[in-house]
């Protein structure tokens, strides 16, 4: 409805310019908007208050103008011309109720528009450092990310979702030396674990896959493996230094376990977190078109690529044996590390690389969801694609809060196998996955969370998920008692019989029905999914208070028709809306 009247603008701002009215060389696009007060119309715009002055004209003089020549439309009541010279538009009853055959037409299409068609846009969401099981604070990123992704996808952009999985670099190395570590304990071996190690029970499972397959095979005396380290960083203890500690470590898991059981090592702790991250967002309903790994970026000389782009434009020197970019110079508080003393790559060198890469594969937008703890991270990347010839504004950061659990109205310690953080696995158990996913998107990412677990898992209307698919389970439950009274449901969306319902209920139902489009435009393009959650709260509301106050199976088969025919529309759009935040639509509850 909102384009259709953006549309009549159009043509109308075409007619003055044809008739020679005005000598404006460019038209703007009509700002046209819902109205808060319905005794003003349905839609308004105030274009004749912007163009007026350019038009050398008083502002309702040029809107008088404007609705003179406004092609003629069944949309359109009428149209007013109010205050300083907004015009508003109040819509035709056939205008709403065509609504209902539309819907049920296009079933779950509704709503989905061509806005975006033909552009590319990258979503990079999660990417958690596959050193441990996803927790609560992933999960929000996962929910979000994915809501972001697929109502960009509803209005027409072409969007591809990714993982990157840091999958190289000091904490891999950790990783894989905390699995041995605890393989050597299950050897017989006595090992005082480093306090920077990785401590979860999930290491102690890896490692006894390690010494299920391979027995002794990689078993080192312990004090080979500690001969020569520094001591650790203990309370009550000084002199220690828990990061000299744990790299002199890894160096001798290196040197005493060799390059190809190393590696091993390595790669099984990878791959089996990497695996269980996998499974978890798949049951969590999330997957990704690609999980890109950060090793491939070095395997392929991305990284030294980058690296020579900005050395040759200047933007990189040398220090202290260390290769530094120059990022004060575009507003960062100061230039960071590139190249260690090593020679190895920083992981800053190989998110250069990676957002590089991202670009040259032709998105026109990428978007990077990443923690709230993040922040000071973005006017970093955004220097160094500036520093690479890149446009920055091409990226998009979008920082999503955590969540704190609540239980009982006092924050919740949940039992975890680790002991040091919920898990999404743990999370989606005790609440389900539709809850989760819909709590989680419910407030703007950049807002503080507070989950409320005994809410979420309750059956009641103060349940915001369980109250919108309350509103689907019971238009499924009118239908099923149809069946049961032998009352033959028309499925053919037609008009026919529309114009019975003229309730005010009824009337409400169908103006809300009437912005889902509008609300998944702007969700999509401000990122937004809490609008279309507080929508489906909306709707669902304008459904049971209807269904409170009026019978649908009523004597009168016309009528009944009609109402029919309305329940069916909304019970379409509450599905459709649902399916775009991962959360299910079920028939009975």
């Amino acid at each position: 409805m909102k384009q259709q009247i953006t549309d009549l603008l159009c043509a109308g701002l075409a007619r003055l310019t044809a008739d020679g009215d005005w000598g404006l060389d460019e038209l703007p696009v009509p700002a046209v908007e819902r109205t808060k007060d319905q005794t003003h119309g349905d839609f308004a715009t105030n274009l004749a208050l912007v163009l007026a002055k350019p038009a050398r004209t008083r502002p309702r003089d040029l809107a008088q103008r404007l609705v003179d020549v406004l092609p003629d439309s069944s949309l359109i009541e009428r149209v007013e011309i109010a205050g300083p010279g907004f015009i508003n538009f109040f819509l035709a009853a056939d205008a709403y109720r065509a609504l209902i055959p539309a819907i049920l037409t296009a079933g779950h299409h509704y709503g989905r528009s061509q806005l975006g068609a033909g552009r590319r846009v990258q979503v990079e969401f999660v990417s958690a450092n596959p050193t441990g099981p996803l927790h609560v604070g992933h999960g929000r990123g996962a929910a979000y990310g994915a809501a972001v992704a697929d109502l960009l996808a509803a209005v027409g952009y072409e969007v591809h979702r990714e993982y990157y999985v840091n999958d190289a670099g000091r904490q891999m190395d950790i990783l894989a030396t905390s699995v041995w570590l605890r393989y050597l304990e299950l050897c017989g071996e006595a090992i005082n674990f480093p306090s920077n190690g990785y401590k979860g029970d999930y290491v102690w499972d890896i490692a006894a896959t390690l010494h299920r397959e391979h027995a002794d095979a990689y078993r080192v005396a312990a004090a080979q493996v500690f001969a020569g380290v520094p001591p650790d960083e203990l309370p009550g203890l000084d002199g220690g230094d828990k990061e000299d500690h744990i790299d002199a470590l890894i160096a001798a898991a290196k040197h005493l376990l060799g390059d190809n059981r190393y590696r091993y090592c390595f790669e099984l702790g990878l791959n089996t977190i990497l695996d269980d991250i996998r499974a978890d967002l798949a049951e969590f309903g999330v997957e990704y078109q690609e999980w890109y790994s950060e090793r491939s970026l070095a395997e392929r000389g991305a990284v030294n690529r980058a690296i020579e782009r900005l050395r040759e434009s200047g933007h990189v020197y040398e220090q202290g044996g260390a290769l530094w970019f120059r990022s004060t110079a575009f507003g960062d508080e100061k230039d960071r590390v590139v190249v260690r003393e090593n020679g190895q790559g920083t992981y800053f060198a190989s998110d250069i690389a990676y957002h590089m890469d991202k670009l040259e594969r032709g998105f026109e937008r990428v978007i990077d969801i990443w923690g709230a703890d993040h922040h000071g991270y973005i006017p970093r990347v955004k220097a160094a694609l500036t520093a690479l010839g890149d446009d920055a504004s091409r990226l998009d950061v979008l920082l999503v809060q955590f969540a704190i659990l609540y239980r009982g109205g006092e924050r919740a310690q949940m039992s975890t196998r680790s002991g040091e953080f919920v898990t999404l696995r743990e999370l989606r158990k005790e609440v389900g996955r539709d809850a989760a996913r819909f709590f989680y998107v419910m407030r703007r990412c950049e807002q503080h969370m507070d989950f409320d677990l005994d809410l979420a898992k309750s059956q009641s209307a103060d349940n915001p998920v369980y109250y919108v698919q309350y509103a689907h389970a019971r238009v499924c439950s009118v239908l099923r008692q149809a069946a049961d009274k032998g009352i033959v449901i028309d499925p053919t969306p037609g008009i026919t019989n529309l114009e019975l319902l003229t309730q005010d209920h009824e009337q409400a139902l169908l103006r809300t029905l009437a912005r889902y489009p509008e609300v998944i435009e702007l969700a999509a393009i401000g990122h937004e999914p809490h609008l279309l959650t507080t929508y489906l709260r909306e709707l669902a509301n304008d459904l049971h208070t209807y269904y409170n106050a009026h019978q649908f199976l009523v004597p009168d088969a016309n009528l009944r028709d009609a109402r029919i025919k309305l329940i069916l529309a909304v019970r379409q759009v509450v599905r459709n809306g649902l399916a775009l935040v991962g959360v299910s639509a079920p028939e009975a509850m």
